[in-house]
């Protein structure tokens, strides 16, 4: 897709019936597991993006033998007991901050020296708290441009014997699920104490149960992860569940056209946090329904929307959802305790201020919050930051208004490549 995209107003409520790709989180999840499982794993599902493309090129420069059928959605894995085939080489992870984190985990209790490559944009990630255990543990690791950033040249703590841990979770779950991930090569287990005020989390939810779907165990008591010694992942087929964060964008244009949207084989089972802003929108005004094919959601009557206050936390990948239909709710809508979000694909709390406020939308943010007053947004373009969730969210608005355009759409690649193409669908039936 060449230049801006044009959303078209729509006139009507919608009635829209989405089918969306795989979860990016639990791709990069079973992928990683996969790896270091023992034998043959297939792995259906599978949601290639950017994303998940880094992470089996990635896994093949490591020397794995990695089958991907894209249009089957299936990836065939063969792991090694938690051993990497090669014990050199150079891996590129691009914007891919679970690859980043989780593969360099991995790489951190190997037996071999490589060197992890990224994006500009991944390179001012926050990487040092996971750099500094790995370290601990015994890996070595030399800087390549800037101290506690990638790019990284690595050597593996081949002792594997981590054993008790300090971690601080509270700029990045992922670096918990990184060491939990890998736990199966450390010999005599893995004991995490986390030091920060949050203690866990949505993903760290999700990881837990998918490790324990291949077959690993880990412990919580609150304060501690425990997984016990000589663990070991087994060889499976696993199907990936569909992304809810996608799937929200569609539930929110339901609820700002007052119309309806099923997403197929989205239901409360799944275990993505993100289900979670289906409760944000039934509060909003809007009704729930699960049918035989998945959730659907009715927006309110006259898409009128009420104001808000919610602790987005636990699933602030929603909040650029809500942010981005929040003007046009009766009341004023607040989104609190999402500061982490800075330090993801761009500042995001920052990114919806400016757009915002760009569009004549009247906001304030905070360190941890923002709050967004009902508004009348006026045409014009919408910079996206190279962060496909501002290109997605954002897109929901025009919509309802007028003259919205959003800049750089291809950057949707990295989770759902096909968005805007979906959305065309969608819109003009062709």
């Amino acid at each position: 897709m060449e230049g801006n995209y044009k959303v078209k107003r729509l006139t009507k409520p919608i009635d829209w019936v989405v089918e969306v790709p795989g979860s990016k989180s639990m791709t990069n999840r079973a992928l990683l597991m996969a790896a270091l499982g023992d034998g043959r794993s297939v792995l259906e599902g599978v949601l290639f993006s950017d994303d998940s493309k880094y992470f089996i090129e990635s896994l093949k420069s490591l020397g794995f033998e990695v089958e991907a059928d894209e249009a089957e959605k299936r990836v065939t894995v063969t792991g090694l007991n938690g051993n990497i085939p090669v014990d050199s080489g150079e891996i590129y992870v691009g914007s891919a901050g679970t690859a980043a984190r989780f593969l360099t985990a991995m790489l951190g209790f190997s037996k071999g020296v490589y060197t992890i490559q990224a994006s500009e944009q991944m390179k001012k990630r926050p990487m040092l708290p996971l750099f500094e255990l790995l370290i601990e543990a015994g890996a070595k690791i030399t800087y390549l441009e800037k101290e506690g950033f990638l790019p990284i040249r690595i050597e593996g703590a081949s002792s594997r014997t981590a054993g008790h841990m300090k971690l601080d979770i509270s700029q990045s779950t992922q670096f918990l699920s990184a060491l939990l991930l890998v736990s199966p090569m450390i010999k005599q287990g893995l004991h995490i104490e986390i030091t920060s005020q949050r203690k866990d989390g949505s993903y760290i939810r999700i990881t837990r149960r998918m490790m324990e779907q291949f077959g690993v165990r880990v412990e919580f008591d609150g304060n501690c992860y425990d997984v016990k010694g000589q663990s070991a992942y087994r060889a499976d087929t696993y199907r990936i569940e569909p992304d809810v964060s996608a799937a929200c964008y569609f539930y929110a244009a339901a609820a700002l056209t007052g119309g309806r949207a099923l997403v197929k084989n989205v239901t409360w089972n799944c275990m993505q946090g993100d289900l979670r802003f289906l409760n944000v929108l039934e509060k909003m005004g809007c009704t729930l329904d699960e049918t035989p094919d998945g959730i659907e959601v009715h927006g309110a009557l006259g898409g009128h929307l009420k104001g808000i206050t919610v602790d987005m936390k636990e699933f602030s990948d929603q909040t650029m959802t809500l942010a981005a239909i929040a003007p046009f709710a009766d009341g004023t809508v607040r989104i609190e305790n999402v500061g982490h979000i800075r330090l993801q694909e761009s500042d995001r709390l920052s990114a919806v201020y400016t757009e915002l406020t760009r569009l004549g939308v009247k906001c304030t943010q905070e360190d941890d919050a923002i709050t967004i007053e009902p508004s009348v947004p006026h045409p014009g373009i919408v910079q996206t930051y190279d962060d496909h969730r501002m290109a997605m969210a954002f897109a929901l608005m025009g919509l309802k208004a007028d003259g919205i355009e959003i800049a750089d759409p291809q950057c949707c690649k990295k989770t759902f490549k096909e968005y805007f193409d979906v959305l065309d669908l969608l819109i003009y039936g062709k």
